[in-house]
């Protein structure tokens, strides 16, 4: 796979006057990790909806490589080679745990013996071949989380953006997301942009970090760097958090 750049230009983002983000731009290369932190209600999650086609924009573009995304809808952003994962899990509940992931595969037009392999090989990637014939609402809250995000490769996305991943898992959980996603970009060649309030996690796993405060950017580069800015400290992390 090509290198290449998820873009995001100057973007503000406003939902009946109040605006949510306020001309934000940053990009995710190919083979790195980009964490995006901030307090909530900082636009975090609008940014991931901006860049997946699900609000619009009142200024600004994005663009994953030569492709524009601002105009597109959600499925033509994903067949654009962006995948997400949700907040809130948003798995099919009433279909396995096999299926759940060959759908991601075959919304890309995969074919069904493809996608199968496909979701077998994820499946023993996040330790969940075992689980394949359970029904997703069977599954405990981390496992939901691991097979969103297997669903979401099974795309075989350029650029994958998850919205607090690490939510809801214990620390033996967090490890191993920790382990399985600092691999993603060089195995898969994609670039990575990840929320999340573990800043055990971020600080691990990114190369860079990006942060937002009321829909702005206040920071933004390595981890030191960040977390000892005195903006960062203000509004979110806390003194204690530069001495960590």
């Amino acid at each position: 796979m090509t290198e290449t750049r998820l873009a995001i230009n100057d973007v503000s983002v406003e939902f009946t006057g109040l605006r949510a983000l306020d001309h934000v731009s940053l990009a995710v290369e190919t083979g790195e990790v980009v964490g995006l932190i901030g307090p909530n209600g900082s636009g975090k999650t609008t940014l991931i909806n901006a860049i997946t086609g699900q609000v619009k924009l009142a200024t600004g573009t994005i663009t994953a490589g030569d492709t524009v995304l601002s105009s597109l809808k959600p499925r033509d952003v994903a067949l654009a080679g962006v995948s997400r994962s949700f907040q809130i899990v948003r798995l099919f509940n009433a279909m396995t745990v096999l299926e759940n992931v060959e759908a991601g595969a075959l919304a890309k037009g995969v074919a069904r013996a493809a996608a199968r392999e496909r979701a077998e090989t994820l499946l023993t990637e996040f330790g969940l071949l075992a689980k394949a014939d359970e029904l997703g609402d069977s599954l405990s809250y981390g496992d939901k989380r691991r097979v969103e995000i297997a669903r979401a490769l099974a795309a075989e996305p350029r650029f994958l953006l998850l919205d607090e991943p690490a939510a809801g898992m214990n620390d033996a959980e967090t490890e191993t997301l920790l382990h399985t996603l600092s691999e993603l970009p060089e195995k898969r060649g994609l670039g990575l942009l990840i929320i999340d309030h573990d800043m055990g996690l971020i600080m691990r796993l990114c190369d860079r970090l990006h942060v937002l405060a009321s829909g702005r950017t206040i920071a933004e580069g390595d981890a030191a760097h960040v977390r000892s800015h005195p903006a960062v400290i203000e509004a979110y992390l806390g003194k204690g958090a530069a001495h960590a």
